[in-house]
């Protein structure tokens, strides 16, 4: 449960229908499994007790008392289990049949809650047998305790508090207004579902949508537990299609498996969260009955797969279809930037990297969408102390192949001057010494921008800012920064894309790009080769860019993101490893700051920026020691 991990289940079991007692030993049987999973909510299919397809069984005496019998049979043999258990039981009251959830804790029935939207079009003809419920909740009497039998209740759970759990019933998923959203508004974080919903062609892909779409909408957690072949197939084919869903995204599904679990953890503070960012998500104070609910505070094992690049898609066609997507939104942003600012030139600062190759694809997608000459891109390298041969070589190649103009203005002289100027030796490789190469090259590109009419193309990316890796007022300065929302592991994805799609010399240049090690090239080279090679400073960019998601993205503590990383990364660096770079991030991240509250314009693409005019708001002078202590305390 810590971290507001909550291990959920959704379990299709064997069952024959109309047998309730062989039912309650099969569902009882899976309690123990999810019990020895460290399983807290427990969902089975709609009327799992007796089976859906009982037809007018359901009203026989013998078939209702057999139902009982089997429902306290499986509340009796629950009591060890510290799962939130709901289970699908026809319920008679007051001369009316109804389609409930029974929902156990501890070997008790605390509560029944009755499917409100009962169907009787196409195949389904509940209404024959059972009536709805929308008159709220009452209290009823039922194995000699008093307890709660209606369709508004939630159950809170102290630890963790932000999860709160609401049900509904099959068809209450598919109608235009389902109790899901009022049970959400109420505080449900996670939403049950006890469902029989048979299988035809087409509709497992629609209930994954549905069910996705639901709980994107909700911010919540989605558990949909379906009827399994057991159930008759005189007219319908019943497959247990159960699915685990977490704010729109699919964590586990299953079909054809019966008698075995579909499991998962829900993230409730993660959602949580979600819903605090988001002013658009209002609570209510309807009349719903919160039922208080205690589980045992044990550590969830996680079977959910965070991933190492979250970024970046592992699926290479949607890979591919991301990064088409992305290059055209960079080059529609500067197009109209472009446009607005009357530039008659894009002026680039090529280095041969990787964020400067990125920047100058995008301007030339810009130029072609605005069809105009490429050669009134300008692409301007600046050796000084640090450029090797590689580097320079493949920016002038690059150029060439993309047909943009190019031009070399050698900074060396000019940082010397500047250097005799301010008093700073040569010999000493300070910060000033690599600062004011940085500066003196942003001055060249600006004057030149100035000269020629144009504007100036900043290169830095979104893991740059994160970490303030980038000098101020130097390549931190630009007239539209077309990287800014683009981390490193994207970058080089980005770039890889262009080169398998491109057939000429610009391939294989790009290739050599990829393969070349990432370095601001500040410091003077060793025997032609980078000597400074950025990694080896910051740390590991794919590190960084998963600290920068979780914590940007879902409010994740460092504990938490340390968690989270180690089993991602658990075969490329150790728990050591990891807590260093991760206590080296939270530092920069602060310290950084004052660099992106002045950040140039620049296109959102993705769900995590660090603009201050647009996702990210923090002040320069934040104190980090809550971050840090948290870091540091981490044992690894």
């Amino acid at each position: 449960m810590r971290d507001g991990f909550v291990k959920v289940a959704a379990a299709s079991p064997e069952l024959k229908v109309a047998d309730p007692a062989y039912n309650a030993g099969e569902i009882v049987d899976l309690i123990r499994k999810a019990e020895s999973l460290g399983v807290k909510v427990l969902v089975f299919p709609e009327l799992a007790i007796t089976g859906y397809t009982c037809g007018d069984l359901f009203f026989q005496k013998s078939l209702q008392k057999a139902a009982d019998e089997a429902l306290l049979s499986v509340i009796k043999d629950s009591a060890s289990s510290d799962a939130l258990i709901f289970v699908g039981y026809p319920y008679l009251y007051r001369g009316k049949l109804y389609n409930t959830a029974a929902v156990i804790k501890g070997g008790r029935l605390i509560a029944l809650i009755p499917k409100k939207n009962i169907p009787s079009y196409g195949e389904f003809y509940e209404t024959r047998w059972f009536t709805p419920w929308n008159d709220g909740n009452v209290s009823v009497d039922l194995f000699d305790s008093s307890l709660m039998f209606g369709n508004r209740i939630i159950f809170d759970a102290s630890v963790p508090s932000t999860l709160s759990i609401g049900c509904e019933i099959c068809e209450d998923l598919w109608v235009p207004e389902s109790p899901s959203v009022r049970l959400a508004m109420n505080g449900a974080t996670v939403i049950v579902n006890l469902s029989a919903s048979d299988e035809i062609i087409g509709k497992e892909e629609y209930r994954k949508k549905l069910i996705s779409s639901v709980s994107a909408r909700l911010a919540a957690g989605y558990v949909y537990a379906d009827a399994a072949d057991g159930e008759s197939t005189t007219d319908m084919v019943f497959t247990g299609s159960n699915i685990i869903a977490e704010n729109g995204t699919i964590l586990s599904s299953s079909m054809f498996r019966n008698n075995e679990l579909t499991v998962s953890e829900i993230d409730t503070d993660r959602l949580c969260y979600e819903r605090q960012r988001m002013n658009t998500f209002t609570y209510e104070a309807d009349d719903y009955d919160h039922i208080p609910v205690v589980f045992r505070e044990e550590a969830t094992k996680l079977t959910r797969v965070f991933s190492s690049h979250p970024f970046v898609p592992s699926d290479e066609d949607e890979r591919n279809s991301r990064c088409e997507s992305i290059l055209t939104l960079q080059a529609y942003g500067l197009k109209k930037r472009l446009v607005s600012a009357k530039a008659a030139k894009a002026v680039v600062g090529l280095s041969g990297g990787l964020d400067s190759t990125l920047a100058l694809l995008v301007t030339v997608r810009a130029f072609d969408f605005l069809k105009r000459d490429r050669k009134d891109i300008i692409a301007i390298t600046m050796p000084c102390f640090g450029t090797t041969d590689r580097t320079r070589t493949n920016a002038e190649k690059l150029a060439s192949s993309l047909g943009v103009t190019f031009q070399t203005v050698d900074i060396t002289k000019s940082v010397l001057q500047h250097f005799e100027d301010i008093g700073q030796s040569v010999d000493d490789l300070s910060v000033t010494y690599e600062n004011g190469q940085a500066r003196e090259r942003t001055q060249v590109l600006m004057d030149i921008a100035n000269k020629c009419g144009g504007i100036v193309i900043g290169t830095g990316d979104l893991s740059e800012l994160a970490l303030g890796w980038a000098t101020y007022n130097g390549d931190h300065m630009s007239m539209y920064g077309v990287n800014s929302s683009i981390p490193k592991t994207l970058v080089r994805y980005l770039v890889r894309h262009t080169a398998d799609t491109m057939s000429n010399e610009a391939s294989l240049v790009l290739y050599d790009i990829l393969a070349t090690p990432v370095s601001p090239e500040l410091l003077p080279a060793k025997d032609g080769q980078i000597s400074q090679v950025t990694e080896d400073i910051v740390g590991p960019y794919e590190l960084h860019d998963f600290f920068l998601y979780y914590m940007i993205r879902f409010g994740y503590s460092p504990r938490k993101i340390f968690r989270i990383a180690c089993d991602s990364f658990r075969s490329d660096y150790s728990p050591a490893f990891i807590k260093k770079w991760l206590t080296v991030f939270v530092r920069r991240f602060f310290q950084q700051q004052f660099k992106r509250s002045c950040l140039p314009d620049g296109p959102k693409v993705g769900t995590v920026t660090l603009s201050p005019r647009s996702d990210w708001r923090m002040p320069s002078d934040a104190s980090l020691d809550a971050w840090l202590k948290e870091a540091e305390a981490i044992e690894a």
